[in-house]
């Protein structure tokens, strides 16, 4: 069995913590390096919902794509929400690793995944890592389908391919404008719609979208935006990242069993309508 800072190199080396951005919080949150790891839990949230389904599996550890403490903190005190996990965690000695930005930027990176999920062909970055030569990583992908259809054919395909979630799949555009290529990018995206428009992108699909960039996106430009949920579209990640350290385990010999969570952590729980278009 390997140990769990075997295990950590090797996720490490698949995404490097010195390519996360300045405010990120990646790496290991808790765990001893020198215990065994026989079973690891991929997930996109490390909410407690998560750290109970590991203690239920009798995970060893447990990987993360969003941080526990992005913004730091000064007590991990179990009357918290946040100090309950690591109490959790420590309680059942499972180790908790984070990779976020140095994941949506990896080759593959998050977006890779969503872009899998969608079915479509990857051609580029949307927003590309200078520091890589191959032209390879980077934020988001530029994607083409196979064969052009329309904005809202597209969104259902999202809708009947991503994990359902109570938001659904919300639409801004003409659903019969037709679509041949879209930028994708997991997790928050109305940052990048000046890059999305210079790429010529026919549509975009990413998460969080918000009224003012949308309303001014729709003006300036004819292009069709697709808001699914946020951890809709960045768990089609932990299944590519599990497969990877399935790779990594096969290769070294170590016999992981190495599992996806299916837990819906996306905090939103239900949607009403009073009969506006869906």
């Amino acid at each position: 069995m390997p140990r769990l800072s075997e295990v950590i190199a090797a996720l490490d080396a698949l995404w490097p913590p010195e390519r996360a951005e300045g405010w990120d919080a990646v790496g290991t949150v808790c765990g001893e390096p020198d215990a065994e790891v026989r079973r690891v839990l991929f997930a996109v949230d490390p909410v407690q919902e998560i750290a109970d389904e590991a203690v239920r599996l009798g995970a060893d550890l447990i990987v993360t794509h969003h941080p526990l403490y992005l913004r730091g903190t000064t007590t991990v005190a179990a009357g918290h929400f946040k100090g309950r996990v690591v109490h959790t965690l420590i309680k059942h000695d499972i180790a908790l690793h984070v990779a976020h930005t140095n994941a949506d930027t990896a080759d593959p990176g998050v977006s890779d995944a969503l872009a899998g999920a969608l079915d479509i062909r990857v051609v580029r970055p949307l927003v590309p890592d200078a520091t890589d030569p191959s032209g390879r990583r980077g934020l988001g992908r530029i994607c083409e389908l196979d064969h052009p259809m329309t904005l809202g054919e597209f969104a259902a395909r999202a809708a009947a391919r991503l994990p359902a979630t109570a938001q659904g799949i919300r639409v801004a555009g003409d659903t019969g404008a037709l679509v041949k290529t879209v930028a994708v990018s997991g997790g928050s995206g109305d940052g990048l719609f000046d890059a999305v428009r210079a790429s010529g992108a026919d549509a975009f699909l990413t998460a969080d979208l918000r009224h003012h960039p949308v309303s001014e996106a729709t003006q300036h430009a004819p292009l069709g935006l697709i808001d699914a949920a946020h951890w809709a579209t960045e768990w089609p990640w932990c299944e590519q990242a599990a497969a990877q350290l399935d790779e990594i385990s096969d290769r070294h010999g170590w016999d992981l069993r190495v599992h996806v969570s299916k837990t819906v952590t996306d905090p939103w729980s239900s949607h009403h309508s009073s009969g506006a278009p869906n």
